[in-house]
């Protein structure tokens, strides 16, 4: 049974830092790509980034680039969002995602497995 499962979300004020994390279980990801999305009331989910399981390669959306952090430990297949200097507008439930290859990864349908989500509020 694959599971993924998110955690370290929190109430922080603008301009502070959380790191969530995604331990995934359940099989083998090698030649996956882990992504991180998240959905804000009214809003679609959104890719936030994303890593490539065996290789390392990060992808970032222009939103969280340079303030978002995506990183991995393959001894423990955990997943990390290190967030920094918070802004209320990223305020949403994130969800840890993996699917299959590279391709299309910032396509929300793409994903194979998806976790339950954590919430991340940043107030003003």
């Amino acid at each position: 049974q694959v599971q993924l499962v998110e955690s370290g979300g929190g109430l922080v004020q603008a301009g502070g830092s959380l790191r969530l994390s995604c331990a995934a279980s359940g099989r083998t990801f090698s030649g996956y790509v882990m992504g991180w999305f998240r959905q804000a009331p009214g809003k679609e989910r959104e890719f936030v980034a994303a890593i490539s399981w065996s290789g390392g390669t990060t992808y970032y959306a222009d939103s969280v680039k340079g303030r978002f952090t995506i990183s991995g430990d393959n001894a423990k297949n955990t997943v990390y969002l290190q967030m920094n200097r918070l802004k209320p507008e990223d305020t949403a439930v994130y969800y840890c995602a993996a699917k299959i290859g590279s391709m299309y990864y910032r396509y929300s349908n793409r994903y194979n497995y998806w976790g339950q989500g954590t919430q991340v509020t940043v107030s003003s």
